[in-house]
Order: structure tokens, then sequence, then C-alpha cells
């Protein structure tokens, strides 16, 4: 049987042998760029996530430079050469472009960013990094966020630069940094948000003393940004496996701070008691939910998906029987969704969206498991709207119990839904449901300009469409001069 070191020696020649060949592949436009800055009388690098995904043989096309050139320097030299240029993060020392380019044997299309040798740091008072330029590689290596990502492979000659053993920690598939945690986090909190993020990309063990370290400084994530947070926390969540990664924030204490709503959902016991508790239900639903997907990462379904029982602890009661009710959690879930994603900054449709799916999650259920009526069936379209297709996937998510005979009669009960909408949309526009009389034909028939008696009478129609499903055009003028001689009218 081999040892552990044959192990090791094992992995990390499978790992050497897969940055070769990413490292071929990217060689044309890289070694061409890294030419003209040796012309230019500067050093260039493949550096970072670069390195380390092409030793992972998941290279993409997104590519990450490091030079001792400032940033006028760097503009200079590469304005003639790329196909396109942007100077967004230059006041951070970084340069970004695009460069087509023949890249094993095909025409690709590269995202590159080159940035200055550099050292960062937070103050107390501050939410920006303090950036100053550096002289050597080794220098910027060392103010990376872990080893794994503290390697550089020298362009042209393609000289391997390692010097905090990042390509054994890759191999032992381990997240350590480069100094002490400790400094690290100073430097940059939210690098203890990366811990977590990485966690869950890549399938990494943070090592015991970074999450030691997390855990004494998780309070100096207040420092950083909404924005950073958000940013960093949608990087999490979008990953192959975000169990992994939302485990240690809340494990580490960071979660109480940029998503204390999900550690809250510890203490709390579900309504069935089936689960251990509705944090692990959530988290499952979550898996659940990634699971239906169809076309890549949803970060709607997915942010529903964990948020969708965050109303549960303020709306937990003990009932007389010794159960417990959760009444109108998805209503105070849904307000709670909207504060919190505004407090990271979410965009306004992003908040519309999520909180929407959370106060939905329940309406299947209220419906009991008798058959829909078609005005049932219209209404839960309606109410949907364009969160129909991610609503089916959350309520089937939304079922973990290990009771198998339930789960495959809620599994049946909700595919009956689904097939009385298809059926119904075959016969009627439900994805846009409208009375039969627009706001025009409304005001000719009653004989009134707009106003507020047009809103009520638009409302009337629209909820006996909901009843009733289409009406033909003189039932519905007769069904409205109804309505408006009940209200009064002339």
């Amino acid at each position: 049987m081999p040892n552990a070191n044959e192990d090791n020696l094992n992995a990390l020649s499978q790992v050497q042998r897969r940055a070769v060949s990413e490292l071929l592949r990217v060689s044309p436009v890289a070694d061409d760029l890294a030419r003209r800055f040796q012309e230019a009388g500067f050093r260039l690098a493949l550096v970072g996530g670069s390195v380390r995904d092409a030793l992972l043989g998941r290279l993409g096309n997104d590519l990450d430079f490091t030079t001792d050139a400032r940033p006028e320097d760097v503009l200079k030299i590469i304005r003639p050469w790329a196909d396109s240029v942007w100077e967004v993060g230059i006041a951070f020392g970084t340069v970004g472009a695009q460069k087509s380019g023949r890249a094993a044997d095909a025409n690709q299309h590269f995202q590159i960013e080159v940035t200055t040798y550099r050292s960062e740091a937070y103050d107390r008072t501050s939410r920006k990094p303090e950036v100053s330029y550096g002289d050597s590689i080794e220098e910027d290596l060392v103010r990376r966020d872990f080893t794994v990502n503290a390697m550089a492979v020298a362009l042209p000659e393609k000289e391997f630069i390692d010097p905090h053993g990042g390509l054994e920690d890759l191999a032992a598939r381990v997240l350590r940094t480069p100094g002490t945690p400790q400094e690290s986090f100073s430097d940059d909190p939210l690098r203890m948000m990366r811990a977590a993020r990485f966690a869950a990309q890549l399938d990494f063990e943070v090592a015991a003393e970074v999450v030691a370290a997390m855990k004494e400084m998780a309070d100096r994530i207040e420092i950083v940004s909404a924005e950073r947070v958000r940013d960093e926390l949608n990087k999490l969540i979008l990953s192959a496996q975000p169990r992994q990664g939302l485990a240690l924030l809340v494990d580490s204490g960071l979660a109480a701070h940029v998503l204390p709503e999900l550690p809250a959902l510890r203490l709390e016991s579900d309504e069935h008691h089936r689960h251990k508790d509705v944090y692990e239900h959530s988290l499952t639903v979550l898996e659940q939910a990634i699971d239906l997907e169809e076309a890549g990462p949803d970060l709607v379904l997915r942010l529903a998906a964990l948020l969708h029982d965050i109303g549960k602890p303020r709306t937990r009661r003990f009932e007389k029987d010794g159960g417990v009710s959760f009444h109108h959690h998805e209503v105070v879930g849904a307000k709670m969704t909207k504060k919190r994603m505004t407090t990271l900054k979410y965009s306004n449709d992003l908040v519309k969206d999520v909180s929407r799916l959370v106060e939905l999650h329940l309406r299947f259920h209220g419906y009991g498991t008798g058959e829909w009526t078609d005005s049932a069936v219209r209404r839960y379209v309606r109410d949907a709207g364009p969160m129909l297709s991610r609503l089916h996937k959350l309520t089937r998510s939304d079922c973990t119990t290990r009771n198998q005979r339930k789960a495959n009669a809620l599994s049946r009960a909700y595919d009956g839904l689904e097939e009385r909408i298809a059926q119904l949309q075959e016969q009627e526009e439900l994805d846009a449901i409208r009375p039969d009389l627009d706001g025009n034909q409304i005001q000719e028939v009653l004989g009134v300009g707009p106003g507020p008696a047009i809103g009520k009478a638009y409302a009337f129609l629209l909820e006996l469409r909901l009843e009733n499903g289409p009406m033909e055009h003189d039932a519905a003028v007769a069904a409205l001069k109804g309505w408006w001689a009940q209200q009064g009218g002339a």
C-alpha cells in the first residue's frame, strides 16, 4: 500500500501535468502579452486563481496577471495589443482588457486583468483598502488571501513561483493563509467569507487555525461594504456545494453579522418535528432546489430556497396540544427577506422576485389535497406571475419529509397541479390574465372618463375572469353593467 508521502507525490504530479496542459492552451495569448512587457523592461506573471485553476485542470478564459509595471505603463503596453481596454479598477492598480486569439486550434476570447504588485490593508475607520505598490512578486504573493492563490508562473519563461507551499496545499485540498490568518484577515476581512466560498466552490477543507481566526475576528466583517459582502455571498450561494460554505459562515459566527436570519433558524424545531431544525431543513431545500435547476445556477431560486423559512422564529407559537405553529411565517419571512436583501444592496428586481417566492412558498398547501378548481389554478398562476417556474421548483424542494409515502403523495399532488396549469394554458392565456374588457372599453360601456370608478370596474372584471375564465364580449358587457347598477351608476 502506498504511504501518505507517496500519495502526496502522486497528487502533486497529477496537478502539475494538468497545469502544463492548461498553460500550453493559453500560451499563444499569454506569451505574446508577456513578451510585450519584457520588451518594455517589465515582468509579467500569471497569478492567483488562474494558476490555481490551471493546476486543477479548470482554467477558463479569464486570465489574471501581475506585473512590476505601474498602471500607466500597463495601459501603454496593453492598449495597442488588446481589442478593448477598461480602467474600472485602475485606482486599485488593475487594468482590464479583452483579447481574441488562437488557442487550442480555435479562435477564443480572453478576459484579462493585469494588476501591479501591491499590498493593501484596512483600518478600523475605513471601508476601502489602502493601496500601495510593491517592487517584487514575492511581496505581492505574501499579501494574497490563501496559499493556493499565492502561486505564480513567470512568463514567457514559465518559471513556477510558490514561496508559501501552495502546490502542496492544493494537492491536499486545504485552505491556509500565506502568513498568519490574523494578519491576512486584518488586511482584508472579506477573506473570511472567501474561505467559506472557496470551501464551497472547490470542496476544500479550511485549516483549523484559519477557522479559529474566523471565529476570533468575525466582527471585523462589519468594516466591509455591503456590496462586497453581497458579491461574495452570491459567489458562495452559486457554487457547486453551497451547504459547506454556508455552514462555515454560521459556525464561525460570520453569518451573525452578514445574514443573521440564517443562524437564527438553528434554534427552532419545525412544525412536523421531523427535521433536526429549520436551519438544516433550509439547507436541504437549497440542495434540492439546485437539483431541479435546468439552465445553470439560479440566484433567485437559491436565495428563495435558503430564506423561505426565515419568518419561523418570529412566528413560532407553542400550542395547547403540545405542537408548534408558525402561522403566516411566509408573510413575515417575505418582509424579512426584503429588508435583509435591501440592506445587502441587492437590486430592486431581485429583492422583489425573491421576497415574492418566499411569500408564495406555502400557497400550494393552502389549497389542500382535493381537486383544484379552474379558479384556484388561475389565481395560483396569476399570483406567481413570471416566478411560476421557480415557484414549482421551490414548492417541490420544500418537501424534506422522511416519510416516503407522504413525499410521494405531495409529489403526485403537485404533478396534478402542473397538469391542470398546462391544460388551462392550452385553453386560456394564463400567463397574462386580464379582464375581458380593457380600460377604454370599460369607459365606453359606463360612459365615464378616467378615474377611480374605472379602476374598481377593472378589478371587478379581473375577479370575474379569475373565477369563471374567459367571457364573450356581450356577456362581459352585461356583467359590467349589472355591477355598475349595483354601484349606483347611471
